[in-house]
């Protein structure tokens, strides 16, 4: 399965007790300019990143790469400065006038037949400026991607498929829990990076990593480590997901 949908990293920041927000779910703005480096060169590495419609909510806009070496290196590879951004939602019910559809970057909807009509009935245009001075007008999603499972939930699998059919090999998720959740229960995530910072946010109703249900221990995925990192007070973990056969 793994050739026919992109290589899928998921990349968190989170604090020493494991939460990747506080209990009001402000924006996690704990990490450190070493951690927020780390993340736009694992976004930079990506033809795409992916993300939840909570996580767009509470930060409102998205990273962007800005590293002059970082964007060199696309150039050199013929990839597109910026990767393509995609929001993972059922409803669609997002803020239009939010700084996102402002940026940038290519943006993408994955959501389901009743999502995508919903938005669809409040497409605009929007003025954007694509770094060489020029405006021009696009609409809030370059593309609209619309797959359903038969009990109308988004079918990940089918849509990863599709993304490896556009060019998409690598590919980077960036919250939230819920989504990562899924994302595991599907057994399409093949790394996770993981930066620990130094605080503890506690909260019996603050997100973390892996939201849902839950994993028993014998059904648990299971991680192999490959590399630790320590800078500064932050602690960088890379994992790889261990299959069967490994």
């Amino acid at each position: 399965m793994l050739q026919h949908r992109p290589h899928t990293t998921v990349v968190l920041a989170m604090s020493a007790d494991g939460k990747i927000a506080d209990f009001r779910r402000s924006p996690a703005r704990f990490g450190s300019r070493v951690d927020q480096a780390h993340l736009e060169k694992q976004i930079a590495a990506s033809d795409a990143v992916l993300f939840g419609a909570g996580t767009l909510s509470a930060y409102g806009t998205t990273l962007t790469v800005t590293d002059p070496t970082l964007l060199e290196h696309r150039a050199q590879g013929g990839k597109p400065l910026q990767p393509v951004h995609i929001v993972i939602t059922h409803s669609a019910n997002l803020n239009p006038e939010t700084q996102f559809f402002k940026q940038p970057v290519r943006r993408w909807l994955l959501t389901t037949t009743a999502g995508a009509l919903s938005w669809k009935g409040r497409l605009q245009t929007l003025p954007s400026t694509l770094g060489n001075g020029a405006e021009e007008c696009r609409p809030e999603f370059d593309q609209i991607l619309v797959f359903e499972t038969p009990t109308r939930e988004i079918d990940i699998p089918a849509a990863l498929k599709h993304l490896a059919t556009l060019h998409i090999t690598r590919l980077a998720v960036l919250g939230g829990g819920e989504l990562v959740a899924s994302l595991l229960g599907l057994d399409l995530i093949d790394e996770l990076w993981l930066t620990v910072c130094p605080l503890i946010l506690g909260g019996n109703t603050a997100p973390t990593p892996v939201e849902g249900k839950g994993f028993l221990p014998d059904l648990a995925p299971k991680l192999q480590l490959l590399e630790v990192h320590t800078i500064e007070q932050e602690v960088f973990l890379h994992y790889r997901l261990q299959r069967p056969g490994d």
